[in-house]
């Protein structure tokens, strides 16, 4: 996911900032890289991180087990960093699968190449089919691959919404839903350059849509709703202004009324992601994602599993489960 490009003036207001900033630490010389040291020192030798935030029970989130979410991202960010392509990736693609199964889902795996800017790369796609009393459709979303990056772990961006899916799927399985429900785990989100930079995004995502449109299902797909980096805590997302504002509102008029004002916030920023392709063919679709809040963790190897909190993977799902529920009354 990337934010949209700052303006020419925000730019140079950066430049002026950074040339200031590094005239300060020049200045600053060896006391600081003392400092520094020192800092690093005390933090390699700090007391083990505190345990998690209590869940909420399932019975106040319609059943959604958010301890349960807890665990699957930890269990997502024990296989390493996941970039697509990698050993640790195809692992993991296993795991997904295997767990899909054991709640009874029906599990379609899509194998395509994509070409990059490191060469071939085999991805996979995998895509949970739920079919309802009526054949529109609607589409929960996450990547699950990590950013190349060495030790990052991608706790927050790539696990949290993943394992927020597997919970989703593991509930919504086994109920008789009105409306049919993909569930899609995309490979190839992340860029393989550092920077986000067309076409070198959205791998898995740009499968999906164009699959679905030689398919002929992408006339019946109504909502595309997509998780990305949910997991922190002090969770707060805002809305992207690049989603259908039809969708967004639903969700958020959602989130209002379960009591997550305060979380699902009414300001904005500009998005693109893997709803993106969705929306560059028609199909409305919103992205929850805090992506301000995780930005001091955000591709860096700080992404680790201290900085997951079970309430927000709940309040998550259940805004999420509560939109499915709303969707299948508008369309019924």
């Amino acid at each position: 996911m990337r934010r949209a490009l700052p303006t020419s003036a925000a730019i140079c207001g950066a430049i002026v900032l950074a040339a200031a900033l590094g005239a300060i630490l020049s200045a600053c010389g060896q006391n600081q890289s003392a400092a520094i040291a020192s800092s690093n020192s005390a933090a390699a030798t700090a007391q083990p991180a505190a345990a998690p935030p209590q869940a909420p029970p399932p019975s106040q989130l319609d059943g959604f087990d958010a301890a349960y979410a807890y665990d699957q991202t930890a269990k997502l960010v024990a296989f390493g960093p996941r970039p697509a392509g990698s050993d640790a990736n195809a692992r993991q693609q296993q795991y997904i699968i295997a767990q899909l199964k054991s709640y009874g889902c029906p599990v379609e795996e899509d194998d395509f190449h994509s070409q990059t800017p490191i060469g071939d790369v085999a991805m996979k796609d995998i895509v949970v089919k739920i079919p309802g009393a009526r054949p529109d459709i609607v589409l929960f979303a996450t990547h699950y691959d990590t950013k190349t990056l060495a030790n990052f772990v991608g706790a927050d961006d790539g696990a949290s919404s993943t394992a927020l899916m597997l919970e989703l799927a593991r509930l919504l399985c086994a109920r008789k839903n009105q409306l049919t429900l993909w569930i899609a785990f995309f490979d190839g989100e992340e860029a393989f350059n550092w920077e986000w930079q067309d076409p070198d995004n959205t791998y898995g995502s740009r499968n999906l849509a164009a699959q679905m449109a030689l398919d002929g299902d992408l006339p019946h797909l109504k909502a595309m709703l997509l998780a990305d980096m949910i997991g922190i805590s002090n969770l707060r997302i805002e809305r992207d202004e690049s989603s259908t504002p039809w969708l967004t509102d639903l969700v958020w008029n959602t989130a209002a009324r379960l009591g997550y004002g305060n979380v699902f916030v009414s300001s904005s920023l500009p998005m693109d992601d893997d709803h993106t392709p969705f929306l560059h063919r028609g199909i409305a679709a919103c992205d929850v994602i805090d992506f301000d809040g995780a930005q001091q963790i955000w591709h860096t190897t700080n992404d680790t599993m201290d900085k997951i909190d079970p309430r927000s993977l709940g309040i998550t799902g259940h805004v999420f489960l509560e939109s499915f529920f709303a969707l299948e009354q508008k369309f019924h």
